[in-house]
C-alpha cells in the first residue's frame, strides 16, 4: 500500500481520551470527521496545554530545504526521527526526497508499515530479531531499498550470522560509518579499522558495501574548520575504499551526513567529491529544520551563516494557561516537563491571550519560565505585568525532537484555525 493511502486510514482513528489537549466533545468523532470542522483554537473547545504546528511555517521550511538540495545537488533524506510523522514523511518524499532517515529498528518498522521505499538507518544493526525482520522486509519487497552503518568486523559477524540464520536472500546495504574523533559517539576512528570492516563485509555474502556515512555534529569541540576537515575525511575515505576496490559490487556509491547545524559545510565540501568507480550519491539527512525551534536550533541553523541561501521559522507554539498568581511576581502555568522539552533550553514566553478580550499581545520584558515541574511552568514577572488567571500563554520551545515526542496528535494551524492533526509513533 502507498504511503498516501495509510496515511488516509489515520483520519479514521478514533479522537477519545488518548490525544492530551483534544476537545472533550470530539468524544465519539474520528480525527478526519475533527479535521473537517477546522475548528478555532481558542474558541472550538481544545484543552490547554495544547500544542500546535503552524503549516505556514512548516511550508515555508519545507520548501528551504527542498530548494537548498536542489540549489547543491543534493540527495535528501531527512531524519524523521526529529517528528516520527509519517503525514510529514509523505510531505517531504513529495517535495522530492529520495527517502527518510531514521535511527532505531522500530522507527523503522513505522515508516514501513505507513509504505516509505527507501530507509537509512543512522546506526549500527546488530540485534538478530530485528536483522530477521528487515530480512524478510527485504525479501518480501523488491522495491524496499535500506542502507544501514556498520562500524566494526564484529559487528559484521553479527549481522551475517542473523542474516544466514534468517536464510535472507537480498543482500543488507552498509555503509562504513566514520567517528567524528576521538571521544565523539560511535563509527570507526582510523581509515585501517575502515578497510578492515570493508573487508569483512566482502566476505559475508548477505552484506553489500555501497558507501561512507557518519555525523559531522559529533565532531569534538565542532568548527566550521574541524567539521569541513572532518567531512574532507570523509570524502577521502570513500575514494581510498574505491580505489581498493571495496565498491565493485554496489550500483552507486553513497556519500552521506548532514545534521542540521552544518549542512552549509557538507554542502561546500560535497560539492568536490572525486569522480568515483560508480556514481556518487551525496546524500543530506538534515531533519530538525522541519518544524526548527525558538532557541537552539535558532541559534545553530546553517541559514545564519548564508542567509542568501535560506530562511527557517519556528512551527511550534505550545499553548498554556495561567492557573495560578499566588505573589507578586510569580505565576504558574499548567504545563511542564510531561508537554514541553527542556533538554536544550527552557520554554520561552511568546505571546498572551486575554481571557477577558481575546487580545493578543507580546508580553512584558521580563515575564520569563524559571523552572519546570511535571506538570508546571513557574513564572517569573515583573510587578508592571498585568497577566492574569485564565489568560493563555504561548511558550516558544527548544529541540524540535524532545517536542514531538511527547505530543502524538498536533493540531497544525493556519491562522487560529486547526485545519489538520499530525499524529507521531514514538
Amino acid at each position: 500500500m502507498e504511503i498516501d493511502e495509510r496515511i488516509a486510514e489515520l483520519d479514521r482513528e478514533p479522537v477519545g481520551h488518548r490525544f492530551k489537549g483534544m476537545p472533550f466533545d470530539a468524544a465519539g468523532l474520528t480525527v478526519g470527521e475533527l479535521a473537517a470542522q477546522q475548528r478555532d483554537l481558542f474558541d472550538g473547545g481544545f484543552a490547554t496545554p495544547v500544542l500546535v504546528l503552524s503549516e505556514e511555517a512548516l511550508e515555508h521550511n519545507l520548501a528551504a530545504l527542498e530548494h537548498f538540495a536542489d540549489a547543491h545537488g543534493l540527495s535528501f533524506a531527512p531524519h524523521g526521527k526529529t517528528s516520527m510523522a509519517p503525514q510529514l514523511f509523505a510531505r517531504q518524499l513529495a517535495r522530492g526526497a529520495w527517502g527518510i532517515t531514521l535511527a532505531v529498528p522500530h522507527q523503522v518498522r513505522v515508516g514501513r508499515e505507513f509504505g516509505v521505499r527507501r530507509i537509512f538507518l543512522a546506526n549500527e544493526l546488530v540485534d538478530p530479531a530485528a536483522l530477521r525482520w528487515v530480512g524478510g522486509e527485504l525479501d518480501a519487497d523488491p522495491s524496499f531499498e535500506l542502507i544501514t552503518y556498520v562500524d566494526s568486523v564484529r559487528g559484521v559477524e553479527l549481522m551475517d550470522a542473523a542474516l544466514r540464520a534468517a536464510g535472507t536472500r537480498r543482500p543488507l546495504d552498509v555503509v562504513v560509518e566514520l567517528g567524528g574523533g576521538d571521544g565523539a559517539r560511535t563509527g570507526v576512528r582510523t581509515d585501517e579499522e575502515a578497510a578492515a570492516v570493508a573487508k569483512a563485509v566482502a566476505g559475508t555474502g548477505t552484506l553489500r558495501l555501497v558507501g561512507v556515512a557518519g555525523y559531522e555534529g559529533e565532531v569534538p569541540n565542532a568548527s566550521p574548520e574541524r567539521v569541513r576537515a572532518w567531512l574532507r575525511r570523509l570524502v577521502g575515505l570513500a575514494a581510498a575504499l574505491d580505489e581498493a576496490g571495496h565498491f565493485a559490487d554496489a550500483d552507486e556509491i553513497v556519500v552521506s551526513a548532514g545534521g542540521s547545524a552544518w549542512f552549509d559545510a557538507v554542502a561546500d565540501v560535497f560539492a568536490d567529491v572525486p569522480e568515483l568507480s560508480r556514481p556518487v550519491r551525496k546524500l543530506l539527512r538534515s531533519g530538525a529544520y522541519v518544524s526548527h525551534d525558538d532557541d537552539h536550533y535558532r541559534r545553530i541553523t546553517p541559514f545564519n551563516r548564508v542567509p542568501e541561501q535560506g530562511t527557517l521559522e519556528p512551527a511550534f507554539r505550545l499553548w498554556t494557561q495561567v492557573v495560578s498568581r499566588p505573589e507578586p511576581g510569580q505565576a504558574f502555568l499548567n504545563a511542564g516537563k510531561r508537554d514541553a522539552p527542556f533538554d536544550l533550553g527552557l520554554p520561552q514566553v511568546a505571546a498572551v491571550r486575554s481571557a477577558r478580550t481575546g487580545q493578543v499581545r507580546t508580553p512584558e520584558d521580563g515575564v520569563q519560565v524559571a523552572r519546570l515541574s511535571d506538570q508546571h511552568a513557574w513564572l517569573t514577572l515583573p510587578d508592571h505585568e498585568p497577566l492574569e488567571v485564565g489568560d493563555w500563554v504561548a511558550l516558544a520551545v527548544s529541540h524540535p525532537c524532545t517536542t514531538f515526542d511527547k505530543w502524538h496528535l498536533i493540531p497544525a494551524t493556519r491562522g487560529t484555525a486547526v485545519t489538520s492533526y499530525i499524529r507521531t509513533f514514538f
